[in-house]
């Protein structure tokens, strides 16, 4: 029988871009076993929400994620909209057209800095840089539309807060299109180079009964060939008013999400550019003033799966209770089955697959009220710290030591 070792995986990794914990259980090269440890982020940002009122809440939540920066505001606003009878009877037509042009810029923002990072995990710099490369050309067209490369602040109780001007419409549009040789080169590249391929079939594979047993979301899903997409189960925005496609692939495995992600890139711009040509004239805000008492729920497909918010309204100005849920909650600990099998080289990129987003998963601190705990402040923590630290010098012979 093979010895077995413990081989960790952060909290600080070159090939995570977030601090969290795996633990690898290993014999030989082989991956036996995993511990999945988070925990690392934590900020409050429920509780704060719960702080500020309806107006602030928005751009509170926009500041989970960097990356997704549009799903975390835009899920909100919609359980805002819902207490006030849904999106479709709140928000002005045109706010849904540029609600959804912002969501789908984001998308393809997202995939290309996760497909820059998948090819610098597998030592493939040169994808790396391109996917920055030409990822800098849709940051463009976010400053151009919100006036921000990153948290965009458009998204409010009742519409947007920007407008899209006619004269930038052409200018997107050539964007757009110079935007497609790009995916052109990332797909023909994965899908005809054999290095890629052979570094990344049948590697961190993920069932369809496996998928749906540990109940992923987003990419994660669709790669396994689960059939699901917020955008169309539900629809919001200008979603429903445009004409695309769910991307599915069967295998399961890394290539398959790395693929899902190329394909749901051209689908974003075929509903970019749809929106952009149908988008009607009019007021892109109704001027929300007062919230009703009622409890609301807002879901989106971020780039990662189904995001989630809940909000209850006591009728004040501000929330009572403010629940989120984001995709990675939902697809890391898939890595349980996913990373099990394996070698350990396979593993970080297996871990990776699911495109982890902590800061978006990490959000409340529980406190064990009902024990002799104490609740600690920043001071006592950095005390903590230092008396930690010095106990372990003394158990490592460096006491006296500078």
């Amino acid at each position: 029988m093979s010895h077995r070792v413990i081989v960790p995986i952060g909290p600080y990794h070159p090939l995570q871009e977030e601090p969290e914990f795996f633990q690898l259980y290993v014999e030989g090269e082989k991956v036996v076993d995993i511990d999945i440890i988070i925990g690392y982020n934590h900020r409050g940002i429920e509780q704060l929400a719960e702080t500020k009122h309806y107006d602030q809440v928005a751009f509170l939540v926009e500041r989970i994620c960097g990356i997704c920066s549009s799903s975390h505001p835009y899920a909100y606003v919609l359980a805002v909209e819902d207490i006030l009878g849904g999106e479709y009877k709140v928000v002005p037509e045109r706010a849904l057209f540029i609600r959804t042009i912002v969501d789908e810029l984001q998308r393809i923002h997202s995939h290309l800095l996760w497909l820059g990072l998948a090819g610098h995990f597998i030592g493939y710099n040169t994808v790396w840089m391109w996917a920055w490369k030409y990822r800098e050309p849709v940051l463009d067209m976010f400053e151009m539309i919100t006036g921000n490369r990153n948290n965009y602040a458009m998204f409010k109780v009742g519409g947007v807060r920007r407008d899209i001007k006619d004269e930038d419409i052409p200018i997107l549009n050539k964007a757009l299109d110079e935007l497609v040789p790009a995916l052109d080169m990332f797909h023909g590249a994965i899908m005809d180079d054999p290095v890629i391929q052979a570094r990344l079939k049948n590697i961190g594979i993920l069932t369809k009964e496996q998928a749906i047993d540990w109940a992923v979301i987003g990419p994660t899903a669709r790669a396994s060939g689960v059939n699901i997409d917020v955008r169309r189960d539900e629809p919001y925005g200008a979603i429903d008013r445009v004409s695309w496609s769910v991307i599915i692939e069967k295998e399961g495995d890394v290539f398959a999400k790395t693929v899902i992600r190329v394909l749901e890139m051209y689908e974003s711009v075929r509903i970019i550019r749809q929106c952009l040509e149908k988008m009607p004239y009019g007021e892109i805000d109704s001027k929300v003033k007062d919230i009703p008492p009622g409890e609301g729920i807002g879901r989106v497909e971020a780039p990662r799966g189904e995001c989630f918010h809940y909000v209850k309204s006591d009728g004040t100005n501000r929330p009572v209770r403010h629940k989120i849920r984001a995709p990675s909650f939902m697809n890391v600990a898939s890595n349980k089955v996913a990373a099990v099998g394996g070698t350990i080289s396979d593993a970080a990129i297996t871990l990776a697959a699911v495109d982890p987003c902590y800061c978006c998963t990490e959000r409340l601190a529980v406190i064990e009220r009902h024990s002799d705990k104490k609740i600690m402040n920043g001071w006592d923590l950095i005390k903590l710290s230092q008396e930690k630290t010095e106990k372990l010098r003394k158990e490592m012979g460096y006491e006296g030591l500078k």
